[in-house]
């Protein structure tokens, strides 16, 4: 194994560790942990289905492939299965000799249907004769019956004998996500409920008339989604990627979870009739899915359980008294979300699409919210005889089939959609819009690190930058022609695209910076990012550090670079940041105070991004917007509440306040600046008078 590289799996577990920390504390509210144990098994089912299901193939068809961390896919999977089970053994743990009973002393219980009360029991009996069952279907596991198991469904397995014949045989029914995973139970004077699976594994005799159902146990079953599209002999690439969602659907099983209780034979039946391998297989010490208990999280009349809130300022620098395009022309925009409102981004297409003197809108849309405000606002330019282009990624995973959906609505609107760029994925957060102006074209761009998402909008961190700067619209343009017309995207002046530039202006960068301290000057680089796995990029940093560069990273997930006391490592520190908003900004950071260079970027530092998906890094020159960025940045590194510290072997410890040291938490920081700031401009512009003037004869 080198020692150079920490394993990007094992890593991405220790992310998620610091997931499960959160719901560890004791000075957390109780539904904010319970929130963070959701999460945490939310993640997990995610890496099962895309980074374990990948390393299986890998397994089959490159066993001797080795990561740069010097793994085979064997190695990785044996020390991914060991870590889990740990993982899930610090899950349940938490959930059964914590949560659960901090739960119950709050009137929120769970409790087992065989053990309520007769009359009790006949309620639910009567529920589910008349409002589950016949939402049920069950289906007898056989050669056929394995394929229609779903993915990440619970499903409740069920042995059955012919009360006749004595036959067996081993039925499942899936358990849809449209039916309530909680069931209340009446005729208690608390919240008391009980587990969907436990209902339908007491009552669904009622669906087997003349047999005797012997044993049941909940399940749930998880398939490999690393499926690619074969884009060398597409077509129709909607079609192409249909054909994906299928296949995935029958693909073949990384993992299965059972609860520890189940009934041995119909455990034995289970794993025979699955062909599952003993180390695929899960065994839960209480309810499967955690991530399903966000439901209780939203629980109304328990905010004295939660976190306190935090909503969105108005930033002082839009006027949502005036045109967005008047701001914009002013001055450079940039916010910081959540903490500024993401209104004038969502703003910014709808009224452009309203407007009479807009020509065009470009919009790069990658995950939208289910019923999005930027969807319509495209669809309504169009059918006001707009010129709208919207390239939408198909390729944006786990969004395949939303991402289908919104192209269809889009071309019936008469918007032309673009189906993202052949063999790369394009995440770039890009939104560019065309006007008439007194006779003359002006173009406004608007440059992101999230997506255009006003649900994710609250719960991520992402940095919006507005500008009507010609050198940067141009080159917006000629990113749109890129993708659009697969024209060379070679002749930018600032913006700077993946694959193509990104990469090798970011070594150049890190070189500079190298340079500048062989030369005995300061030198100084800050990043903050989602995770951190380029080898090239790392081995940059690492030469850097030995140089004498400082180096301050802050990454949320993944970090394969590996911080030691060596040449090449004291100089480098890596924190992560979990809290109450999921951070995803990307803002380098290379220079020193009175000369430094600031960027934004749609990018993590991952071979994948830098290589592999049309991304865009924006250099920001505006004095304003620089300033904010920097004082965000820097600002991750005074964290001393909610900041781990990244160890040499990959897992983290938690910053620890020095003794008669100030607590500083990040998001708290940003969110009351915001807030005072709004205030402040509130209340100049109350204490401003506005004079009606004469109008001239």
């Amino acid at each position: 194994m080198s020692t150079d590289f920490i394993n990007r799996e094992l890593s991405w577990l220790e992310f998620n560790q610091r997931v499960l920390n959160e719901a560890l504390r004791e000075d957390l509210p109780l539904l904010e942990r319970l929130k963070f144990l959701a999460i945490s098994d939310s993640n997990l089912d995610e890496f099962f289905q895309v980074r374990v299901g990948g390393l299986t193939l890998m397994r089959q068809h490159s066993p001797r492939a080795k990561d740069p961390a010097g793994l085979s896919p064997a190695q990785q999977l044996s020390k991914i299965h060991e870590r889990v089970q740990k993982f899930v053994t610090d899950q349940y743990h938490l959930l059964n000799h914590t949560l659960l009973p901090a739960l119950a002393k709050e009137g929120i219980q769970i409790l087992s249907v065989a053990g309520l009360l007769p009359h009790q029991q006949n309620d639910l009996r009567h529920l589910f004769e008349e409002t589950i069952a016949p939402l049920l279907t069950p289906f007898s596991i056989n050669d056929q019956g394995i394929d229609l198991i779903p993915s990440m469904t619970l499903c409740v397995g069920i042995f059955i004998e012919d009360s006749e014949t004595k036959e067996t045989r081993t039925v499942f029914i899936p358990l849809h996500s449209s039916l309530p995973r909680f069931i209340d139970v009446a005729d208690t004077e608390d919240r008391s409920c009980v587990l969907l699976g436990d209902l339908v594994g007491q009552f669904c005799h009622y669906l087997f008339p003349d047999e005797m159902v012997v044993a049941t146990t909940p399940f749930r079953l998880t398939r490999n989604t690393d499926i690619a599209v074969q884009e060398e002999d597409t077509t129709d690439f909607a079609d192409e990627m249909e054909e994906v969602i299928i296949a995935r659907k029958h693909s073949p099983s990384v993992r299965l979870q059972l609860q520890k209780d189940a009934p041995k034979k119909l455990t034995q039946a289970l794993r025979r009739e699955l062909n599952i391998p003993p180390t695929s297989v899960l065994s839960i010490p209480g309810p499967i899915a955690l991530a399903d208990f966000i439901q209780l999280v939203t629980i109304s009349g328990l905010d004295h359980l939660r976190s306190a809130p935090m909503p969105p300022a108005d930033s002082p620098q839009v006027d949502l008294n005036e045109s967005i395009f008047d701001t914009i022309a002013a001055n450079d925009v940039t916010l910081l979300h959540p903490y500024h409102s993401y209104e004038p981004v969502i703003r910014l297409v709808e009224e452009a699409a309203r407007d009479p003197h807009t020509l065009a809108i470009k919009q790069v849309l990658y995950r939208t919210a289910s019923d999005s405000r930027f969807v319509k606002a495209l669809v309504l330019a169009a059918q006001t005889g707009k010129q709208v282009t919207a390239l939408v990624e198909l390729k944006a995973r786990f969004d395949e089939e939303r991402n289908i959906s919104v192209t269809d609505e889009l071309q019936r609107a008469g918007v032309h959609v673009v189906y993202g760029v052949k063999d790369l994925k394009t995440h770039a957060k890009l939104t560019l819009i065309v006007r008439n102006e007194d006779g003359k074209l002006r173009r406004y761009a608007h440059l992101g690190t999230g997506n255009y998402n006003e649900s994710t909008a609250r719960l991520y961190t992402d940095v919006s930058y507005f500008t009507a700067r010609t050198e940067y619209t141009s080159d917006a343009s000629l990113f749109f022609n890129a993708v659009t017309g697969r024209s060379k995207l070679v002749r930018c002046q600032k913006l700077i695209p993946a694959p193509t530039q990104m990469k090798r202006t970011l070594l150049k960068l890190i070189a500079g910076e190298t340079a500048r301290a062989q030369e005995g000057e300061e030198a100084h680089i800050m990043a903050k990012m989602n995770s951190l796995q380029d080898p090239e990029m790392i081995e940059a940093l690492y030469q850097a550090a030995a140089a004498g560069v400082k180096i301050d990273l802050n990454v949320r997930g993944i970090c394969c670079l590996k911080p030691g006391k060596g040449k090449n490592k004291k100089n480098i520190r890596v924190v992560s940041i979990i809290d109450q908003f999921l951070e995803h900004q990307r803002i380098f950071y290379f220079g020193r105070t009175d000369d430094s260079q600031v960027f934004i970027s749609s990018a993590d530092w991952m071979t994948r991004n830098l290589e592999k998906r049309v991304e865009i890094m924006t250099p920001i020159e505006d004095r304003r917007s620089k300033r904010i960025l920097i004082e965000a940045l820097t600002s991750c590194f005074k964290d001393n509440t909610q900041a781990s510290l990244i160890l040499p072997d990959g897992s983290s410890k938690r910053i620890e306040r020095a003794k008669g040291e100030r607590a500083f938490r990040l998001q708290q920081h940003l969110y009351k600046r915001a807030q005072r700031e709004a205030k402040t401009s509130k209340q100049e512009r109350a204490a401003s008078f506005e004079p009606h003037l004469p109008t001239s004869t």
